[in-house]
């Protein structure tokens, strides 16, 4: 049969069941796939290639149950993702609603590119549905006296450690910083490392843990530079000073974050510092690894950094009703993104949190109690976040400033380098 033919016999048919449900006093049918409302979504990569499969299945489900909207799921890899996006807006074929990290929605909203989305938290609180987000999430994406953005899932950064490694050396888990050094020595020896980090962004996550976790920030209470305060400084001699003692691994500078965690699965360090997703991604060497409770800095601050992912509506969109529709119902039935498709973040929901699947990851579990109420932003110290938040992360300033710390250079020349870098992007 032709496909002439077949059109024909579909419009026949569809024609004959109206004829027949009017003859008959039924509601009429719903629209057809052809006449649905078609949204398309950008999903940036969360985790495993098992995540793609999940989103693409949860868009599915909302296909069936809203057969008058029909979403697109499109897979965006972070390899230039930032000029993925501009270059979309730019051309006039931005999608209808994205996910992004954590400062996308309003670095994009400052250029006009992202629809506020107000009212959908006016309605989330008059439905009580407001009150199921963790704390310091949906506030954390209000911009300019507006919701940018809702959030969905939380990346934070976590000390693990490796329990074989500890063991063998007689180490108890640290506690401290002063603790963290000396079992990073302590198990430096016979080609391994107390502390595989790494030269890239991920690298840099390393610096931002250590100012925050020692009570300082980046920023005045005026979004102006403040990276040379003391606590900063102290944060960043103590790091030095374990490359100093040779416990951080000489490779760290050169690797990336894949190379990082790698290294650690491998057992070739006994500390690093990464996302929350780490062991559930460890395959068999999950069993030897731990997650280091929040250490006390010297001063007894405890703290880490940590982003709200969320996902945001398009101004280019024709279809703002039908994308708050599908937005709403993402962010209530978003649980299978974590038993099927292993994202490392964390959610936002305190129902999806409390789900046995998330429960059941002890260390998914640990660090939702202990580190998600601890976690700051990059702008901690500031008036809410702001645009510039993103070239500061994205720029390369403080990858640089690791990958010098890494290879063991005076921090003072480090830091007045940064410093002048950063004052650039943020035109001080």
């Amino acid at each position: 049969m032709t496909t002439k033919a077949r059109a024909h016999l579909r419009k026949a048919g569809m024609l004959a069941s109206i004829a027949a449900a009017a003859l008959i006093g039924l509601a009429p049918m719903a629209a057809s796939s052809a006449d649905a409302v078609k949204l398309n979504f950008w999903d940036m990569i969360w985790g495993p290639p098992e995540y793609i499969d999940a989103a693409k299945e949860l868009v599915g489900e909302f296909n069936k149950q809203h057969p008058e909207i029909q979403v697109e799921y499109r897979s965006v890899p972070w390899n230039n993702w930032y000029q993925t996006f501009v270059t979309a807006i730019s051309s006039g074929t931005a999608p209808d609603i994205s996910t992004g990290a954590g400062y996308q929605a309003v670095q994009l909203y400052d250029q006009g590119a992202i629809r506020p989305i107000d009212d959908v938290i006016a309605e989330l609180k008059a439905d009580g549905e407001l009150d199921d987000f963790l704390p310091n999430t949906v506030d954390t994406l209000r911009y300019d006296d507006h919701y940018v953005a809702l959030p969905w899932g939380i990346d934070i950064r976590v000390w693990f450690y490796r329990k074989d490694l500890l063991e063998q050396a007689g180490v108890k888990v640290p506690t401290t910083w002063e603790e963290l050094r000396a079992a990073a020595k302590a198990t430096t020896k016979d080609g391994k490392y107390g502390i595989v980090a790494s030269g890239d962004t991920g690298g840099s996550h390393f610096l931002y843990n250590a100012i925050l976790n020692n009570g300082g920030g980046l920023f005045t209470a005026d979004r102006k530079l403040d990276l040379k305060n003391d606590r900063n400084m102290e944060a960043f001699e103590a790091l030095a000073a374990m490359v100093a003692d040779g416990s951080v691994s000489p490779a760290s500078t050169g690797y990336n974050s894949d190379d990082r965690r790698a290294a650690f699965n491998r057992g070739q360090a006994a500390f690093t510092l990464d996302g929350p997703g780490l062991i559930a991604q460890a395959g068999a060497e999950a069993k030897n690894i731990g997650v280091l409770p929040p250490l006390a800095g010297p001063h007894g601050d405890k703290a880490t950094i940590f982003w709200v992912n969320n996902i945001m509506v398009y101004e280019q969109t024709k279809h703002p009703d039908e994308v708050k529709t599908f937005l709403k119902w993402w962010s209530k039935n978003q649980l299978p993104l974590w038993t099927k498709g292993n994202t490392g973040q964390l959610p936002t929901r305190k129902s999806i949190a409390a789900d046995k699947a998330i429960k059941d990851d002890v260390a998914r579990a640990y660090v939702l109690d202990n580190y998600v109420p601890i976690g700051k932003t990059t702008a901690t110290n500031a008036s809410g976040i702001f645009p510039a938040l993103n070239d500061v992360e994205g720029e390369g300033a403080m990858q640089s400033f690791a990958q010098e710390l890494w290879q063991g250079k005076p921090v003072g020349p480090i830091v007045d380098t940064a410093e002048t870098r950063l004052k650039s992007i943020l035109k001080e």
